[in-house]
């Protein structure tokens, strides 16, 4: 029982650092529309957009160097200090984004500053998963290691949970001119960070070092050289290569298309509604999450592998389909061969730019109880961003109706599964590839480049895709549906499906 209380303290330390890490992380992504409109100049959103999610995927991008500089400290100095600093590094750093002014007051310096802070979030990220990870595992026991690091992969799904939710909690509590404001209440989320890392440092400073790492250490037995004995051995740079070709990159694109491509989608490919297209998220989420652990338990009694590839096919067969529907269900111009009803709401005219240039904002609904505001031929008003039209009235706001809400949290809960039999068991899968002295260093580079680089990128190559082929709304899963397909195949051919494996070497 003392030894059972000792690992779910070890957890609950771990995770609640982690999961703040992760909070900090996601919020500048939950945001980004609104940082488009502050950081970049207005007139042209869409390349605002661009450049915001050009900015998101920076982060993603030097989490690997991260996994280096950090991964190498916690091979050297040890886990707990190591990812005790990378804590202190994104919370200050997602502090700071919240503090700088918009371009409309001090001009390019905005983009600029948000970037480089953006970079020290992704390298503080790059060292915290890793850490977090090899603390737990090296503490667990080899029959229980899925199950308890499972814990540990909850983090990022809470995060992103936390983060909808705070954002939705000051967003309900203002208008929207005031959450859109230069200094409004969007940089909230971004304030309270600090006050969240404050009480998880307290809670890690009083953490022990891993037993095995202090023993390593006691010894004389720590690598001297982590990131070359990881990467210039042939046979450790092979399980790094595995880790990354033959599960990581698959999972990494998983995750992101099921939890932060579906929203982009639903809101701005779909025009959903803000507050509805959020809740659809945080439901599916809320219902999914537990998986991780599920699916973590049942990878100490079966193996991880054919969970994980399990997870990258049914998102390489069903993303298509599942995207298709979110289209169909909320294509107005089917719902306008109903008979409507206008509701007598908030019919008002709003003058932009030129006297002559107004914007119809009038409800309407059909007999499903499906609504959205239907907006004239010339004009599209989104937030406070005007963007021109071609010559069909285009609808936008849209609130789809209960049945439909349900079968969307239903659909987006499938690709969180995906993501959960993906991510649930890869701690515990790459803590067994790598021996003790370089372990931190060698399971953060794989994680980190799959993640970040390959799954990072995925918003942001998904936008760019569509915007290049505008006719094909779902253009932009082909990249996740490639990338997890090649994964798939890699890993069924070459992965092992060993259970407790030995981490004391």
């Amino acid at each position: 029982m003392k030894e059972t209380n000792k690992i779910r303290k070890i957890i609950a330390a771990s995770s609640v650092g982690t999961m703040i890490e992760w909070y900090d992380f996601y919020i500048f992504g939950m945001l980004s529309i609104t940082i488009s409109a502050e950081f970049f100049p207005k007139g042209n959103p869409t390349a605002a957009l661009l450049s915001t999610l050009a900015i998101f995927a920076a982060g993603f991008i030097v989490r690997p160097f991260g996994a280096l500089v950090f991964g190498r400290l916690g091979d050297l100095i040890g886990r707990k200090y190591t990812f005790l600093l990378t804590l202190i590094l994104m919370g200050g750093s997602t502090f700071l984004i919240g503090c700088v002014p918009g371009y409309d007051s001090i001009g390019i310096a905005a983009p600029i500053i948000v970037l480089l802070l953006r970079l020290l979030q992704g390298l503080a990220l790059g060292g915290e998963y890793g850490g977090a990870a090899t603390y737990v595992a090296e503490h667990a026991p080899a029959n229980k290691r899925g199950y308890y690091t499972s814990w540990i992969q909850t983090t990022a799904t809470l995060g992103l949970f936390v983060a909808l939710g705070v954002i939705l909690l000051v967003k309900n509590n203002m208008s929207n001119e005031s959450f859109n404001a230069e200094w409004g209440g969007w940089r909230y989320p971004f304030w309270i960070s600090i006050l969240l890392v404050g009480v998880s440092v307290y809670i890690r400073m009083k953490m022990q070092e891993s037993p095995l790492f202090a023993s390593l250490k006691a010894t004389g037995k720590i690598s001297t050289n982590p990131i070359k004995e990881s990467f210039a051995h042939k046979a450790n740079f092979k399980m790094v290569l595995l880790a990354l070709f033959g599960a990581v990159m698959g999972q990494g694109v998983v995750w992101y298309t099921g939890q932060f491509y579906a929203q982009t989608f639903l809101e701005k490919t779909c025009n959903m509604d803000f507050t509805q297209s959020r809740t659809i998220m945080l439901w599916a989420i809320l219902f999914g999450t537990p998986l991780f652990i599920f699916w973590g338990w049942l990878s100490d009694k079966v193996g991880r592998k054919w969970i994980m590839m399990a997870g990258l096919l049914g998102a390489v067969l069903l993303y298509r389909p599942i995207f298709k529907t979110f289209l169909q269900d909320t294509d107005t111009k089917e719902w306008m061969k109903k008979d409507l009803i206008v509701l007598k709401t908030d019919s008002s005219f709003k003058k932009v730019n030129s006297d002559s240039l107004k914007i119809i904002n009038t409800q309407y609904k059909d007999y499903y109880g499906n609504r959205f505001t239907k907006v004239s031929t010339d004009t599209v008003f989104i937030s406070d961003n005007i963007i021109k039209a071609d010559s069909k009235p285009i609808a936008i706001n849209k609130t789809i109706n209960f049945e439909r809400y349900i079968k969307f949290i239903f659909l987006v809960w499938v690709m969180i599964l995906f993501v959960t039999m993906c991510y649930g068991p890869i701690a515990a899968f790459l803590v067994e590839l790598f021996p003790t002295k370089i372990r931190y260093t060698s399971m953060s580079l794989p994680y980190h480049i799959g993640n970040g680089v390959f799954g990072g990128l995925v918003p942001f190559l998904g936008l760019l895709l569509t915007t290049t082929y505008p006719n094909d709304k779902l253009v932009g899963l082909w990249y996740p549906i490639g990338v997890a397909a090649l994964c798939f195949i890699i890993g069924a051919l070459y992965l092992k499906n060993k259970i407790d494996q030995n981490v004391n070497d």
